[in-house]
Parts: C-alpha cells; structure tokens; sequence
C-alpha cells in the first residue's frame, strides 16, 4: 500500500490532538493515510492500554483512515538505537509515504521529543541502499519521505507552516474524543490529568482558532519543518 501521509506518535491520542485535522482534510481530499502508534500507553494514568486500543480503533475510523497499528514499544522507555530504528524503516519501505507527519521535537513528556527523533532518524536512514530490510521474505527498497513535518503538542511551539482547517474542527474533535478515558469527563472518578482538565479539551479549539486568525483563516494546525518549505510562486502563499 503505497501512502501519502503516515501520521505517526509516540501514544494512542498524539495524532489526533497534533494533526488530526489535516488527516481529516486529506482523507475527503482522496488521499491515502495511516497511522502508526509507537506505543499503546500503557503506562497512562487514566484507563488501560487494552481500553485505550479500543479507543484508538474507534479515532481512526472517525477520521477515515487506511489503517492504524501499533509498534507495541515500551511507553515512557523505548529508547532511539537501531533496533528501534529498523522497525521504523521496515514500516516507511512498506508503506513508502510521501510525507511524515510526527511528535513535537520538543515538548512537556519525554516521548514525544524521543519520538520525533527517532522516527526523523528513521526516515532517512530508511534512504540508504545499504541499509537491508525484508517484508516476510521480500527484500525492501529504499524509501526516504518527501517531508518530515512535526505537529505541535503540549508546548505552544512556533510553528513554520500552519495548514488551514477550516471546516474539519469537528472531526477532529471526535476522533479526540474517542479516547473518552483520557479527557474531560465530569463524572469520572479517574485521577485528575494535565489533559484531563475541561481547560485542556478547550484548548483544542481555542489554539487551532487562534492560529488560524493569526493565517486569515477559521481553524488551522500547525507544524515545524526539517528544512526550508519552497513553492513554485508566491502566489500559492495564502
């Protein structure tokens, strides 16, 4: 399966908070999409990782996506070494997406800076003829994504580009909230989280609204680069 995006994060719910409207978009645009979790979050506060896979499928069907499966890494302590790596490259040759779409480089938990790194390694050693996979008893080739680009998390990163939204705010917001263990509930006896705050599940809208008026636009998500964005004329700059 050949793909235009691979989302990827480090736990079920980092995509769909990060770039959940861009996927939504693409999908009615007709493009392919799948989703890789890193881990299955198992070490998260509020409910288990058998719920939160329960969760996960559920977010990717809201959202249309071709398919989502899970790394089953260790949560809070997969670390970025080549086996870790390997496994990565395995699924960029497989799927061979021209665009990547991964965690924040910099953010409040631990994985998701590990996370970008190690899929951002991932996907240029993917590039390298010398580097040897198998699918079964295929030998791979080669694939190294068009584009990396990292969606924003907990902290308010400056993004580099910003992808107009507009009109998919709604998705979004069902495919987060899919995951009903991990966020506001008033009637939930689970112990409190940072995310679990109404304050947070507003912040959802409020931020993509924000920088969207900052662009000209209603709703927009927002991403950091590996290097510089060109366009064929100034023209295609909204």
């Amino acid at each position: 399966m050949k793909l235009d995006i691979l989302a990827i994060g480090a736990h079920p719910d980092d995509v769909e908070l990060g770039c959940g409207g861009v996927i939504a978009k693409e999908v009615a645009n007709g493009k392919r999409v799948g989703i890789i979790d890193l881990t299955r979050g198992e070490l998260g506060t509020r409910g288990t990782a058998e719920i939160r896979d329960v969760e996960a499928n559920n977010a990717a069907k809201i959202l249309g996506v071709d398919f989502r499966v899970n790394m089953g890494f260790a949560d809070s302590f997969f670390i970025n070494d080549k086996e870790h790596q390997l496994k990565i490259i395995k699924m960029i040759r497989k799927y061979q997406p021209d665009i990547v779409l991964c965690n924040a480089i910099d953010d409040r938990h631990i994985d998701h800076g590990k996370g970008s790194k190690l899929v951002s390694d991932a996907c240029f050693l993917s590039g390298l003829i010398k580097i040897e996979t198998n699918n079964g008893e295929d030998k791979q080739d080669p694939w190294r994504p068009k584009q990396v680009y990292h969606y924003i998390q907990w902290k308010n990163s400056e993004p580099d580009l910003a992808v107009d939204i507009s009109g998919f705010i709604d998705k979004k917001m069902a495919s987060v909230l899919a995951y009903k263990t991990q966020f506001y509930d008033s009637n939930s006896k689970e112990p409190e989280t940072p995310i679990s705050s109404k304050n947070f599940t507003d912040s959802i809208i409020y931020r993509a609204r924000d920088l969207g008026r900052l662009v000209g636009v209603e709703h927009a998500e927002g991403f950091t680069v590996e290097r510089h964005v060109a366009v064929d004329s100034l023209f295609d700059i909204k």
